[in-house]
This record gives structure tokens, C-alpha cells and sequence, in this order.
């Protein structure tokens, strides 16, 4: 009897079937469901920003202090940190801003005022903060401690917070703050801007593009545009400066004061912007006398490039004219042996039996025996002028507006570091009557390094501002 046949097994097809249709649809869920869990479970963010203020929210200035947070395990250099403090101008005000402290230096904080494109109700404007490369790096888990800042009118009338979006009274202690933006190379990595954009928001965050990094300021140059409220201003004395209120002379004995010294803005100035105004106000009285002086700590300064912008005065802003003041910019350092001084002094009204209007322009040797050398430049300055002096090789030379006025060598060069220091006082009072006159100054330039020409110098100046650097300091003092 032959053997039956073998029955080929049949494939066990449909499981298989079944089972790539139930990947399938979980993959298909999956892909739908993804979104939902992405925006329950966003990107942690890289960079965190805490927030503090001491202000009312009616106040002189806003003081934002703000703390950066490095949340990744990479070091963050602050050059590529962008951060927003997002504001309501009150009307048409216009507004400055400058810092107060950081741990790597104001003179690595750079800043500016932006008017947005598409105001929202609780901002129209932004104060921006960047860095520049030598503010370094935030290690892992580390944060930049405290950066203060003061925001102000430049008109300087009190300003309302109230319905400023990154403003928040009740935080008087650190807090991490959505409401202040930041970004990393020029993508929103924290916070919620005014529109409603959010750092998870990938579309928009996305479509940012990358500011160019900002250079670290060049050693052995202090530059300051004089954006500061008033000569009580902390960040006035951050930065190095002092408001003379001592006794003694030049001009009107212990008469010197704080009242004079104040920072308008005014036409001409750059961008028609803050400038530093010296008044000396007098009643023809010793009593009713008030002169102003501002200058450096620091005494540091010796060789190289000295540059102001200056706005010399023929006219009282009040009163009669008449008087013999001098308005000066000048440098002064060490004792007898050492003694240095440079001055450039103009005097509308003449002084010392000599008419003006006229610049003297002086090196001394010795102020005890008048020892000195100098030229008058008979001529009005009534307007602005750009002021230099040039120290190398022991040859000092005095320029105005780019034209080389006075050469001074041998002796009569500087021997000692120096402050530097702009003055407004009175030779004499030779009426009675109130009246007062103004000395302004646009900026302060120094370079240890090089000796420049005055369009140099403002390429220099328009270079800073450009970048929203409106006070640095790289000058380091002697041992």
C-alpha cells in the first residue's frame, strides 16, 4: 500500500500581518501625538535670567539687576547672550540707559534703546544688554551674579513702571523673570516676549538671526559718552569719576559744587544726546559763588592720545556778560620734582590782564614758580570743537579741530601719571548780579597706545557708540 502524502504546513501569514498593521497604527499615533508631547515636554532651557529691582514703580530710573544662568553642560560665553528688558516709554521721552556693576566690568557691557515695529500694551520699547568677548565664559551651572543696570529718562523727570512688562515691584530678591528675554546668538533661549512668543516656540525662535559678536574693548583706552541721571548718580562713581566739592582754588576759593554739574542732552552733541554740562554761577559774590569741576580718580594717564569733544561758552546762559571764566580741560598728576600738568584753558572774556577771546594752551613744569610754556590762540570758540592733546617721546602737542596749535618738549613734558579733569570757575567777580555759564562735553577719549589724528579719534568714538558702548575703562594704572 503506498504511503500518503505529506501535507505542506501552511504559513502563518495573518499574525504577521496584524502585527505590522499594529505598528503602524501606533507609529501613526505616535507621529499625530508628538506635538502634544513636545509641548508637554519641551527642550530644557539652556540659559535661565533672575530678576530683581529696589524701585517704586514711579522712580528716577528703573534698576533692573539681572542674573545669568549657564543650564547646560557646555561653558556659555556671554558675547553670545543677548537679554530684553521689555518697557512702555511714558509719551515721547526719550531714554538712556548705563551700568551700575558687574563682576567682569561695566566696561564689558554694551546696551541701547529700541523702539519696537509692533508695540504691544504692556511695551513699545526695549532696553537691549550685550557683551563683549572679554566678559568670558559661565562654566556649567554657574551664573554672571548680579548685573545692575539703570534705566533712565534723558530728561531725567521720573519715569512710570507701571505698565512696564519686564518691571515687577515684588521682586526685591532674585527671581527667575519670563517677562526678560534672552537669547543665545540671536534665538529666544528664555523668557516670553511681548507678542506672546515663547523660547519653545521653534518656528519663531528659528527665523532669529545671529548679532555679530562684539569685540572686547581695546587695552589701555577709557572712553565715556557721559550717559549718567546726576553728579549723584553710583554708576557716575563706578566708572572711575569724581565730582570736586573740596576746597581751595583755581579761581573763587572753596566755592566749588556738586549743583553745577549735570548731564542734558543737547543739539550738536552725538545723536544729540546726553553730554556733561559744567555751570559756574556766581551773584558777584564770593558767598553766591558756585564752581564746577569733574575728573578722573584715577591718576594713570601719561602718554599717548587725549581727545574731548567740547562746547565752549562766549555767552552767559543767564545773566550779564562780562566775566573772566576759564573753561578748561586739563591733566594734573605728582609732587614737586614730579609735578605735571597740561592744560587747555579758553577765557571768552580775557583773564590775568590779557582781552580775549582766547586759548591758552600750557605745559608746566612747576606751578610754585609759575615755570611753564604756552601759546594763546586769539580767536572765538563759541560752538563745538574737538579738543586734543598728544604726548610721545617727551613732546607734547596741542591740537584743536585737527590743526596742530603748540609744541612743548624737553622739561616740559610730563613726568608723573596724571588725572584728567575738566573745570568752569571764575579768575575774579568784577560785577554784582546773578548770571551763570556752561561748559559742555560731549565725550572723553584716551589712548595709551597711540598718538591720533582728531578724525581718528571720532571714527574711534562713532565705532563705540555704534556697538551701544557708552563707557569703557582698559587703562591700567603703574605700579
Amino acid at each position: 500500500m503506498a504511503s500518503p502524502r505529506r501535507r505542506t504546513p501552511r504559513r502563518r501569514v495573518w499574525p504577521k500581518i496584524r502585527l505590522l498593521l499594529l505598528v503602524a497604527v501606533v507609529a501613526a499615533g505616535g507621529t499625530a501625538l508628538y506635538p502634544v508631547w513636545k509641548a508637554a515636554n519641551p527642550d530644557p532651557p539652556e540659559l535661565k535670567v533672575r530678576y530683581r529691582t529696589d524701585t517704586p514703580a514711579t522712580a528716577t530710573a528703573a534698576k533692573p539687576s539681572l542674573e545669568v544662568f549657564n543650564d547646560t553642560d557646555r561653558p556659555l560665553p556671554l558675547s553670545d547672550v543677548t537679554l530684553r528688558y521689555w518697557f512702555t516709554a511714558d509719551g515721547s521721552a526719550s531714554y538712556a540707559f548705563n551700568c551700575v556693576n558687574a563682576v567682569f566690568g561695566c566696561s564689558n557691557v554694551a546696551g541701547r534703546i529700541v523702539a519696537m515695529d509692533k508695540p504691544t500694551d504692556s511695551a513699545d520699547h526695549y532696553l537691549e544688554v550685550r557683551f563683549t568677548a572679554a566678559a568670558g565664559d559661565l562654566e556649567p551651572g554657574a551664573n554672571s551674579k548680579g548685573i545692575d543696570l539703570q534705566l533712565f529718562r534723558t530728561d531725567h523727570k521720573k519715569l512710570k513702571q507701571s505698565d512696564d512688562r519686564s518691571f515687577d515691584a515684588e521682586m526685591t530678591s532674585y527671581k527667575e523673570a519670563e517677562n526678560v528675554t534672552a537669547y543665545k546668538r540671536g534665538v529666544l533661549a528664555w523668557g516670553e516676549e511681548p507678542d506672546g512668543t515663547k523660547a519653545s516656540d521653534e518656528k519663531k525662535t528659528a527665523a532669529k538671526s545671529a548679532p555679530e559678536p562684539l569685540p572686547a574693548p581695546p587695552a589701555g583706552v577709557l572712553f565715556d559718552d557721559f550717559t549718567y541721571q546726576g553728579p549723584k548718580d553710583p554708576a557716575l562713581f563706578k566708572h572711575g569719576w569724581l565730582v570736586r566739592t573740596s576746597k581751595g582754588g583755581p579761581g573763587v576759593e572753596n566755592t566749588w559744587s556738586a549743583s553745577g554739574v549735570s548731564f542734558p542732552t543737547a543739539e550738536g552733541s552725538h545723536a544729540d544726546g546726553q553730554v556733561l554740562n559744567l555751570r559756574a554761577s556766581t551773584d558777584g559774590t564770593k558767598a553766591g559763588t558756585k564752581q564746577a569741576s569733574l575728573g578722573t580718580a584715577a591718576s594713570k594717564f601719561r602718554d599717548g592720545t587725549y581727545a574731548a569733544r567740547i562746547h565752549f561758552s562766549d555767552e552767559p546762559a543767564t545773566g550779564d556778560s562780562g566775566d573772566h571764566v576759564n573753561q578748561t580741560f586739563y591733566t594734573i598728576g605728582g609732587k614737586g620734582s614730579k609735578y605735571s600738568e597740561l592744560d587747555n584753558e579758553y577765557m571768552p572774556n580775557g583773564g590775568w590782564g590779557r582781552p580775549g577771546p582766547k586759548l591758552d594752551t600750557v605745559t608746566w613744569y612747576d606751578h610754585k614758580t609759575n615755570d611753564r610754556v604756552y601759546k594763546t590762540t586769539n580767536k572765538s570758540l563759541d560752538s563745538w570743537h574737538t579738543v586734543l592733546i598728544r604726548v610721545k617721546d617727551g613732546v607734547v602737542a596741542y591740537w584743536l579741530d585737527g590743526k596742530k596749535l603748540f609744541l612743548s618738549n624737553g622739561k616740559y613734558a610730563p613726568r608723573a601719571d596724571m588725572s584728567v579733569n575738566f573745570n568752569h570757575w571764575f579768575i575774579d567777580l568784577p560785577f554784582k548780579g546773578e548770571r551763570a555759564w556752561d561748559m559742555k562735553v560731549d565725550w572723553l577719549y584716551y589712548n595709551a597706545n597711540e598718538t591720533l589724528s582728531a578724525k581718528q579719534v571720532q571714527s574711534a568714538v562713532e565705532d563705540f557708540t555704534g556697538e551701544g558702548l557708552n563707557y569703557f575703562d582698559t587703562v591700567r594704572e603703574s605700579r
